[in-house]
């Protein structure tokens, strides 16, 4: 009796505690040699020689000890660098984490926080992770922001630019526009492409004490493997940063990391030549693309984000895949008819446009 009534599943009592969310969706990592991997806005070109240099010679046995709790060494290189004092620097495991350090340190009233509908949707994981109400305000047709829409009351305002996916990088104006109607909350300016786009808002921590600007070492210095990302802000704002990091993990970034990130920052010239190179690759990309009938707006990024004018998305993805090219997708309202395809190498490329030729012109 009764094997074939369907039985209700018991809910453990501990079960009801846990905390349950949607998690991020990281871009596919396809490990064979022989893909051609543009769908996680990796660089294509190594990192700074020092960095190969300094980790082929790190003394090991200092692998035994912690690392310095405050990253001191790395955070001297990058106030440096960027020309702010070092209480104005905040070091995290690449820019994902000061960003949830940030969340966690600033977003707490009732208040709902406010990010655009389209953009890096690590955004409202972290938001529901932390159960902070949040709104997201819509960009308009051509995928712009629309600063009115943050205007408004809020718990925090939180803006990619450049954008991500949509690779567009709003005027150092527009978001000084945006900061100066928000004095009363924290502004979080998430710059992980900036140094592809134009004007850093880290020109403006000086005169807004309630902005924070974040970058990454992932994409213009070569290294999302080694996980560095830092904030740049007045000097409260980061002491409040590391208040909450000290309460979480005293020791965030591991020995390698700061030695390899220091000499990464040191090396000026590779980075404004390297930066150079993925302009000039993704100009010829631009053009390329644009012969075969595909769309984008202008980038600020080391990606594209396109739409072809008769091909769907998802079907030039999937036949993509099928020949070991990896691009992003994302089955998302607004921009399911477009593809986010990163600046790889020039033979990369190369390969890319081989097989779109051949593929749209044959149809």
């Amino acid at each position: 009796m009764g094997g074939n009534i369907l039985r209700e599943e018991y809910i453990r009592p501990w079960e009801k505690n846990i905390r349950s969310v949607v998690p991020y969706v990281p871009g596919e990592q396809p490990r064979e040699k022989d893909v051609i991997k543009l769908n996680t806005n990796e660089n294509p070109f190594p990192p700074a020689p020092g960095v190969e240099k300094v980790l082929k010679n790190m003394d090991t046995d200092s692998l035994r000890l912690y690392p310095d709790p405050t990253i001191g060494l790395l955070v001297e290189e990058i106030a440096k660098f960027y020309q702010v004092e070092k209480e104005q620097v905040f070091v995290g495991v690449g820019s994902d984490d000061v960003l949830a350090m940030a969340y966690l340190t600033f977003f707490n009233s009732d208040k709902p926080i406010l990010f655009p509908d389209i953009t890096y949707s690590f955004y409202p994981v972290w938001c529901d992770l932390y159960r902070i109400p949040y709104e997201t305000p819509a960009l308009d047709e051509e995928f712009r922001l629309v600063k009115e829409d943050y205007y408004k009351d809020n718990g925090g305002i939180i803006i990619a630019n450049p954008n991500a996916p949509t690779s567009i990088y709003e005027s150092i104006s527009t978001i000084e526009d945006i900061v100066a109607h928000n004095t009363n909350s924290v502004v979080i300016i998430d710059e992980a492409y900036i140094d592809f786009a134009g004007e850093s808002a880290l020109s403006l921590i000086d005169k807004y004490d309630n902005l924070l600007v974040v970058q990454t070492f992932s994409k213009s210095r070569s290294m999302a493997g080694m996980r560095i990302g830092f904030a740049m802000g007045n000097k409260k704002l980061i002491k409040a940063l590391n208040d909450v990091k000290y309460s979480f993990n005293s020791y965030t970034l591991n020995q390698a990391a700061i030695l390899a990130g220091v000499e990464a920052i040191k090396d000026k010239q590779y980075f404004k030549e390297g930066i150079n190179k993925l302009i000039e690759i993704r100009k010829e990309a631009e053009k390329s693309l644009k012969e075969l009938g595909f769309d984008f707006p202008a980038s600020g990024a080391n990606f594209l984000f396109v739409t072809h004018k008769t091909i769907p998305a998802k079907k030039l993805y999937e036949v993509l895949k099928e020949n070991n090219i990896y691009v992003r997708y994302f089955d998302l309202p607004r921009i399911s008819n477009y593809l986010r395809v990163t600046i790889g190498s020039k033979e990369q490329m190369d390969k890319l446009f081989e097989f779109l030729n051949q593929y749209i012109n044959n149809k």
